[in-house]
């Protein structure tokens, strides 16, 4: 067994944390890794929070953190941040804002960086859930970075969808026409105590109460406190309820992430011909000098690459 995956199933933090970076970054020994942890998933809960930036995020995840403690889970918080445009790591902007979640040693929180992934989350996210899971954590909450409108992905990857709105955000309806209202499981009112926030919790649930799945709206205040508790169980009621139907649903996730892998390889493998083959080379000599149109020079490639 490699070592890193003996340190995640022993409890070991620094482990844990090594071996996030490994997968994360794709590194030789990931795939390792991965395979191993595989065979000892299966048991964690898993919750996403997408929504606009600015919506509070952030500061409801921190303030739901001791509720799903006290209903006995070992919580594992992963944000995925903004990338840093200079060193392409994540800007840890969710880490400065959880600071208590960050001092509590029976929480594990980590961020990881978008890296331009479509829908707000980045392609490790699913194994690094598989990591934390193998830890020990039984509710892992996923954070996808505030990309607004692209955030629908994240459903994809988690078994409870939470969308949180606030009545600060001027283009919460937009955002929630555009594409939210198919992958909310819960729409949150963050912020409730404000000014509009009932006007805002009316217009979302005019919006989604005729959907088939008949999403629950709530309001919260991360800041007082108010209606933090009620979220947390009815969270846990929720993923309770997906539990009845677990094993249909995880075979649609992995269908999604075996679609992802195979896309990957292929995009990995066109970009390697790309870079390197003589025959892509002449194609661009033809192209450039209108001998032949892009449309059969990709056909041509393509076939090749099939064979």
């Amino acid at each position: 067994m490699h070592p890193l995956v003996e340190g995640v199933l022993s409890g070991d933090r620094r482990s844990l944390a090594r071996a996030i970076s490994v997968v994360d970054n794709k590194e030789p020994d990931s795939y390792s890794i991965l395979s191993q942890v595989f065979y000892k998933t299966g048991k964690a809960k898993t919750v996403g929070f997408t929504g606009a930036g600015g919506a509070g995020k952030s500061s409801l995840i921190e303030s739901l953190v001791p509720e799903f403690k006290k209903l006995g889970h070992r919580v594992a918080v992963l944000a995925v941040d903004p990338t840093s445009p200079i060193t392409g790591g994540a800007i840890l902007g969710d880490r400065i804002r959880m600071r208590s979640t960050m001092d509590d040693q029976s929480v594990f929180m980590r961020s990881i960086a978008s890296r331009g992934a479509t829908g707000g989350i980045s392609r490790s996210v699913r194994n690094i859930i598989r990591i934390l899971d193998a830890a020990g954590f039984t509710l892992i909450i996923v954070e996808s970075v505030g990309a607004g409108q692209l955030e629908v992905q994240i459903s994809a990857v988690v078994d409870v969808t939470a969308v949180v709105f606030s009545p600060q955000t001027g283009d919460n309806i937009q955002a929630i026409k555009a594409g939210l209202t198919e992958v909310g499981d819960l729409y949150i009112i963050n912020k409730g105590d404000l000014e509009g926030s009932s006007t805002l919790f009316n217009s979302i649930t005019d919006f989604v109460g005729d959907t088939p799945r008949k999403p629950t709206v709530m309001k919260a205040s991360a800041k007082k406190g108010d209606g933090i508790k009620e979220l947390a169980e009815h969270i846990e009621k929720l993923l309770l309820i997906k539990g009845e139907n677990y094993r249909d649903r995880e075979k649609r996730m992995l269908k999604l992430e075996l679609k992802d892998i195979i896309l990957a390889m292929l995009e990995d493998k066109v970009s390697s011909t790309l870079m390197k083959d003589n025959e892509c080379q002449e194609y661009i000599e033809k192209i450039a000098k209108k001998e032949m149109d892009p449309y059969i020079a990709a056909k041509g490639l393509a076939a090749k690459l099939l064979m």
